[in-house]
């Protein structure tokens, strides 16, 4: 899981991630970054992380990217299949720590899936 150039660049993006738990949208992202780098740098440099297994990405109920921190992911493989959770007030988006199985269908190569569930998180429920 390894950067093999970590410039000023990567590692601001990697410390984002690195200090929060919930996924961030790639909008948010460029908005929070937009005085440190260009939109463009910002895509490539999560691309290039999620290619080498450090971050994996999914899309969120708007049909916006959002990125997490993976976990026990390589360049060859991402073991994040799981879900995430968004919730309807905050728009806060979580990974889950539960482990889904996708199914084997007949005829089919299953890339990828990405599975969200909605409703209040616990902090807009209190």
């Amino acid at each position: 899981m390894t950067v093999r150039r970590k410039t000023k660049s990567v590692n601001t993006i990697l410390s984002i991630f690195e200090n929060r738990q919930e996924a961030l949208s790639v909008v948010d992202l460029v908005e929070e970054l937009k005085e440190d780098m260009n939109k463009t740098t910002v895509y490539r440099i999560l691309e290039r992380l999620e290619n080498e297994g450090t971050i994996h990405s999914f899309t969120g109920t708007t049909g916006l990217k959002w990125y997490a921190k993976c976990h026990q992911c390589s360049s060859h493989q991402h073991y994040d299949t799981h879900p995430h959770f968004e919730c309807k007030e905050c728009g806060k988006v979580e990974c889950l720590e539960i482990n889904i199985s996708i199914p084997e269908i007949s005829n089919r190569n299953i890339q990828s899936a990405d599975v969200i569930l909605k409703g209040q998180c616990a902090d807009c429920m209190s």
